[in-house]
């Protein structure tokens, strides 16, 4: 069975040139797991139950890979996660297998998760695994800290009709193409 493509070719093609560049340098690959982490820990903070989960796994890693990219996790005594040393054995590994940025974006969109390959500690795993089904970013709570209750309501809906109009253009786009791919000979 064919592969299907994506509907911006030319886009895909960018992406995957641009990410098999020059590796950016440590500096900035050390800011961005930074700020990742203090993001994963803003939203596990909101959700007692997350960091009670967690914290039972205190001094456990976890490295999350995605092609040439990854970044290792140690979950701290607190529930929370910090970023491990780069020379500190995982006991768990997560490889997100989806190498196209569009097929991520896409796979998003529709509210799915991306392909993984999950090697190491089972209980680990599952624990993950449950922060990854039971745990959400409430962004229009943070949006109405910072401009107000109504605002942020107001912006928060017009974001998800934009999201559900992306939704809607991408369920429609795909089948397109495999009928289109079907109709070759």
């Amino acid at each position: 069975m064919a592969t299907p493509q994506s509907p911006f070719p030319f886009l895909d093609t960018l992406l995957r040139s641009f990410s098999a560049g020059p590796t950016p340098a440590q500096w900035l690959i050390d800011g961005v797991h930074h700020r990742a982490v203090l993001f994963l820990n803003h939203v596990l903070g909101q959700e007692p139950q997350a960091t009670e989960r967690l914290a039972r796994q205190k001094g456990r890693v976890a490295r999350v890979q995605w092609r040439q990219f990854s970044i290792p996790l140690l979950v701290t005594p607190a529930g929370l996660l910090d970023v491990a040393s780069v020379n500190a054995l995982p006991d768990l590994t997560i490889v997100v297998t989806d190498e196209s940025p569009l097929d991520l974006a896409r796979a998003a969109l529709r509210g799915g998760k991306p392909a993984i390959r999950i090697e190491g500690d089972v209980q680990l795993a599952a624990d993950i695994h449950w922060l990854a089904d039971n745990v959400r970013w409430d962004a229009e709570e943070d949006l109405s800290r910072v401009i107000g209750d109504v605002p942020a309501h107001t912006l928060a809906r017009a974001a998800r009709g934009v999201a559900e109009a992306l939704r809607r253009f991408v369920g429609a786009a795909r089948p397109q193409a495999a009928d289109h791919r079907k109709a070759v000979p």
